[in-house]
């Protein structure tokens, strides 16, 4: 039986490397977005502590300074929280991207490996037509020489 050689092979390897590299790129992208959606939630956690504080600050005694010093410190952070939900907001839309772009790999990786099957299944019934062909010539060989 004569090899099997898909004359597209070096395009579906290079298929199947970009394939892992944006599987590679839409883990970071994921590990990225993980890590701004942990710094938020630290931020919030932060803000509503100063506020507890500040809320603490007014009903204990009316020390102005450090009133004034723990709502500037709540501003300072509302502040912090919206601009990491920005963040978090972009990672989630680089994440989306990463996404697509790694779907878009894999029905490229896909289509090759439908043409390698479909190449593979026209080669084995070619295969099998060359088989049947010797067989019957050497039944035809055998046939005419035991008749002679």
């Amino acid at each position: 039986m004569a090899k099997f050689i898909f004359s597209m092979q070096s395009l579906l390897n290079i298929k199947e490397k970009l394939e892992e590299q944006e599987k590679n790129n839409y883990s970071q992208a994921n590990m990225r977005l993980l890590e701004a959606q942990a710094e938020y939630d630290r931020l919030v956690l932060r803000r509503q502590e100063a506020e507890h504080k500040l809320r603490g600050e007014i009903s204990e005694a009316l020390n102005i300074v450090e009133i004034r010093r723990r709502k500037n410190e709540v501003e300072i952070l509302k502040g912090y929280v919206a601009e990491q939900k920005e963040v978090v907001i972009q990672r989630e839309q680089e994440l989306e991207i990463a996404r697509q772009r790694l779907n878009e790999a894999r029905k490229e990786k896909k289509t090759f490996e439908k043409l390698r099957e479909k190449a593979f299944e026209k080669f084995l019934a070619e295969e099998n037509v060359r088989e049947q062909k010797e067989v019957d010539e050497l039944v035809s060989y055998r046939f005419g020489s035991g008749t002679r």
